[in-house]
């Protein structure tokens, strides 16, 4: 009985983590089809195939297209699959540790850079979809106001380091920041005017560094 026993716990973490694997192939073969086709275009069955799972898989885990889409932009912003939050990552709790306003801008910069170059081809999808689907509009509005709400925190940590611009305030500040890192502004300097990723993070940085400090 005890050799049984002591087998279970490794049964368990082996069960947890190819569960975890097949969430993130889900994940990752939902990104290229969406990608590929738009929302409305991809199905799970289309999903379950690319993933070589059954369907009836993708909608234990998952539940919705739509609740597979907002993980999908959870994994892309967080970078890991668990529905994790973005501030708890390694990036944004190293900024809490910088001493210096500055230092703390363009830590940030190269952190969110390549999050928003992640994100911003399913966000097209996003914002694509939300056009026809008032569901889609629903939850791409709730994601914009999380995406706020987890700036505004970088906000308070770089005011909480030095003054502000102008005695600018929490939400004025969060508003410039939430509005410079958006997917939007990445498509236009990065697809419209042909900016390298090194060059976007670098405007970044320059921008967030002359419009919010003194």
């Amino acid at each position: 009985m005890a050799s049984v026993k002591g087998r279970r716990p490794y049964r368990s973490r082996l069960r947890t983590e190819q569960a975890a694997q097949t969430r993130l192939r889900i994940l990752q073969a939902s990104g290229s089809l969406f990608a590929e086709r738009g929302y409305v275009a991809t199905t799970i069955d289309a999903v379950a195939a690319q993933a070589d799972v059954a369907a009836d898989t993708v909608y234990a885990i998952f539940g919705t297209k739509k609740a597979l889409l907002s993980a999908l932009i959870d994994l892309l912003v967080t970078g890991s699959s668990d529905g994790s939050d973005v501030l708890a990552g390694e990036g944004p709790r190293a900024l809490r540790l910088v001493s210096t306003q500055p230092e703390m801008i363009a830590g940030f910069a190269a952190d969110i850079a390549p999050r928003v170059e992640r994100v911003r081809p399913i966000d097209d999808v996003l914002r694509s979809a939300a056009v026809i689907d008032p569901d889609i509009a629903d939850l791409r509005a709730r994601m914009q106001e999380n995406r706020f709400s987890k700036l505004k925190a970088f906000a308070e940590w770089l005011a909480a380091s030095g003054p502000l611009r102008d005695d600018m305030d929490i939400d004025e500040a969060t508003a410039i920041v939430w509005t410079l890192t958006s997917p939007e502004v990445n498509r236009m300097l990065r697809d419209v005017r042909g900016w390298s990723a090194p060059q976007y993070e670098q405007w970044l940085a320059t921008t967030l560094l002359r419009v919010l400090l003194p």
